[in-house]
């Protein structure tokens, strides 16, 4: 499901997105901004988890800039920014409320609902017809505190608050992924000792 808080869709989205899936990436947000020079921003993250570094920022770069370059829907001069969503992420994508569930967050509707538009709370989760659910910090205009039921389709900005948790969250995340590729080298390097020492066998006998 794709909504307005992950920024342009059509024919620029129609481009980016298949790009970046086919790279092992996701997109995460695409914003068109200015007016005179403006910015093409694409928010990306990697399909495996891991965190995205520089290289992952330049090789998307490279891709999708011989990709517009070639079908030119951007008229004028425009400027290619990627980048990787951060710790305090917007929230953009039904799968980043489940995802996300338990940590704070800081909202906006574009309708007010239960008498506000803005709320900064515990992500509860999404629902399974689409609700997003918040414990919000502080209680409502009738001085109750209780959760805050939005439409997803109604949110018009969502992103995480960052804390002492999330950074844990993070780091630990940011471990888990390291660990995970340094057991791939190494079985990789494994597999290729294999095969060198295969032709030696060979000529042996």
């Amino acid at each position: 499901m794709t909504t307005r808080l992950m920024g342009e869709q059509g024919p620029l989205a129609g481009l980016v997105t298949p790009t970046l899936e086919g790279m092992g990436y996701a997109l995460v947000r695409l914003l068109l901004m200015g007016k005179q020079r403006r910015i093409l921003q694409v928010m990306a993250e990697r399909d495996d988890g891991a965190p995205m570094t520089v290289d992952d920022c330049e090789r998307v770069s490279r891709a999708l800039s011989a990709v517009l370059d070639v079908e030119d829907p951007i008229s004028g001069a425009y400027d290619l920014e990627v980048s990787s969503p951060g710790m305090d992420r917007p929230l953009t994508r039904r799968a980043d409320f489940e995802r996300y569930a338990g940590f704070d967050v800081r909202v906006e509707s574009e309708m007010a609902v239960d008498g506000r538009r803005r709320v900064k709370g515990r992500l509860k989760g999404i629902d399974a017809d689409d609700t997003v659910i918040i414990a919000p910090a502080e209680p409502g205009p009738d001085g109750q505190h209780t959760d805050w039921y939005v439409p997803f389709t109604a949110l018009a900005k969502a992103k995480l608050v960052l804390t002492d948790e999330l950074v844990a969250h993070a780091m630990k995340a940011d471990k888990a992924a390291r660990r995970d590729e340094g057991s791939d080298s190494a079985d990789d390097s494994d597999e290729g000792g294999a095969e060198k020492a295969a032709p030696s066998s060979s000529q042996d006998s």
